[in-house]
């Protein structure tokens, strides 16, 4: 799996600002505008902006105390130095249209107009969302030109806040696997060792956040492609609630295991997106009534007597030596914070067979068509998955949901003693790029290219909130991070005891070597 070279997207038809479309005249023409010069710290390259919250880095710029061209110069040396060697970030546009939009931003701050939380932040779309302006590829040679005609509703709503669409961060072909790599743009490797998976779906952007080349990142969830890169690159990963976050355009609008979400350095900008991402839109039947004002709210709780069970491999899943050594030190943590920690895991049983049967199910209905004239350009793992699907008979499909249905129940159930469940969030740590998925863990063989992420999408059958948060480092300096799952719609407050986590522990503080 070779690193393929990026493409240069610079002639666009159109390219977006908060929401408007500009046309590449007027985009020429903003370049030539007179603009704040940038500070001495942002044109020397100097990597402070790169590591500031971007709740901070959307405040200085609202205030004026920082220029949004500030920012993005900041941002694009710091690609322009790392991600040659990462590969995050893909469909890039040249630095002068960049630069342009933050000077259509400052200039609009300027005039006095209504901003939107996260005004003049730079962000590279999840190549498996459509957003004008960029190819979406889905990480597939069948769709290497595809220059979608709208945004999907989740690009819509980023857009209104106000962010500064750059590029987009590189995924698995489909999304489909957690080891980022495809035909189209090559493999994204890990900060922290860039001859280690970055994890996926959603790996270009949990890469490009722990590099600093992007202050804020979108991704997408079915079976912890949120959690696993968050995992792998010492940053956060949040999947929300199923219903919590608009996902559209969806050919199966009412289906309960993918979501969109948040990808940050810090719990309190996992917090700050939420504001701008949350909520429901008529587009997403399956949306339920939400307010994401609560996620502005302060992240401090007691957590004195908040009892929590901990189970790192959910009950006897393989888990690597090296995963389990950090976990078993942040027992202790969540003690000193004031929780009842207990040893209990919720009955999962049937999750395996469960998401199994759905997920191939809803490959074959997404991509079913593609199989008879383009086999040669898709992945095998892709081909099994499509044929498994076609194969799932009327019996599996109605075993499968009932099963789910049941484990939800089981799941309701034991949260009511134990509010939040603490485990892995996969199985093994970073692995080799080089590799297509680990084949085994501790002698344990895996059964298939998923297996060892079990214990993400165990979770993901149960609809629960869950989030990966930073715990540690393994003995050669690996990331590694912790699951915390929370009761059903109960966002929050998994949001308020991560928080907490977080701030004892500081790991996420521990930058990688190669980010300066």
């Amino acid at each position: 799996m070779k690193t393929a070279p990026t493409l240069n997207c610079t002639r666009r038809t159109f390219l977006h600002t908060a929401g408007s479309a500009v046309a590449l005249g007027a985009l020429g023409r903003a370049v030539q505008l007179p603009t704040r010069a940038a500070s001495p710290a942002a044109e020397s390259g100097s990597d402070a902006l790169c590591f500031t919250s971007a709740r901070e880095l959307a405040r200085l710029i609202r205030t004026g105390n920082v220029s949004a061209r500030e920012v993005m110069v900041a941002h694009l040396r710091q690609i322009a130095r790392l991600n040659p060697k990462l590969n995050a970030i893909v469909a890039k546009l040249d630095d002068a249209p960049c630069l342009a939009l933050a000077d259509a931003a400052d200039q609009s701050r300027a005039r006095g107009e209504t901003l939107g939380t996260l005004h003049g932040l730079p962000i590279a779309i999840k190549d498996t969302d459509p957003a004008v302006g960029f190819p979406f590829t889905r990480g597939s040679p069948i769709f290497r030109h595809d220059m979608p005609k709208a945004d999907s509703v989740l690009v819509e709503r980023l857009r209104h806040a106000g962010v500064l669409p750059i590029g987009k961060t590189n995924i698995p072909e489909f999304g489909m696997g957690s080891h980022t790599y495809n035909k189209v743009y090559g493999t994204t490797t890990n900060p922290y060792d860039p001859t280690k998976s970055a994890g996926g779906s959603s790996g270009g952007a949990g890469a490009a956040l722990a590099a600093g080349m992007l202050p804020i990142a979108n991704g997408s969830d079915l079976g912890g492609s949120l959690r696993n890169p968050g995992n792998f690159n010492n940053v956060v990963g949040f999947r929300p609630s199923v219903g919590l976050i608009p996902t559209a355009p969806a050919a199966m609008p009412f289906g309960n295991l993918a979501v969109k979400g948040p990808l940050a350095r810090t719990v309190d900008d996992i917090a700050f997106l939420m504001g701008a991402m949350a909520g429901p839109d008529a587009r997403d039947p399956a949306c339920y009534p939400s307010d994401p004002a609560v996620f502005s709210k302060p992240l401090g709780r007691d957590l004195k007597n908040v009892r929590v069970a901990w189970c790192p491999d959910l009950g006897g899943l393989p888990l690597h030596p090296a995963v389990r050594a950090v976990l078993e030190k942040q027992r202790a943590i969540f003690e000193r914070l004031g929780c009842i920690v207990e040893d209990a895991h919720p009955d999962l049983s049937g999750a395996d067979e469960a998401f199994l049967t759905l997920r191939a199910w809803r490959t074959w209905s997404g991509l079913g068509s593609l199989v008879a004239e383009h086999r040669a350009q898709m992945k095998p793992e892709a081909i099994a998955e499509i044929e498994a699907g076609a194969k799932v008979s009327t019996a599996e499909l109605s075993r499968a949901m009932t099963t789910q249905a049941q484990i939800m129940e089981r799941m309701r159930v034991f949260q009511q003693k134990y509010e939040f469940t603490l485990c892995a969030v996969n199985q093994v740590p970073p692995f080799d790029a080089k590799l297509d998925w680990p084949k085994e863990i501790s002698g344990s063989k895996m059964e298939h290219y998923i297996a060892w992420m079990k214990s993400a999408y165990f979770i993901t059958v149960t609809a629960c909130p869950a989030i990966s948060v930073p715990a540690g480092f393994t003995a050669d300096g690996l990331p590694v991070g912790i699951q915390i799952v929370g009761r059903y719609r109960a966002d929050f407050e998994l949001l308020q005891i991560a928080h907490a986590f977080e701030q004892a522990t500081e790991v996420w503080k521990r930058r990688p070597a190669i980010a300066g």
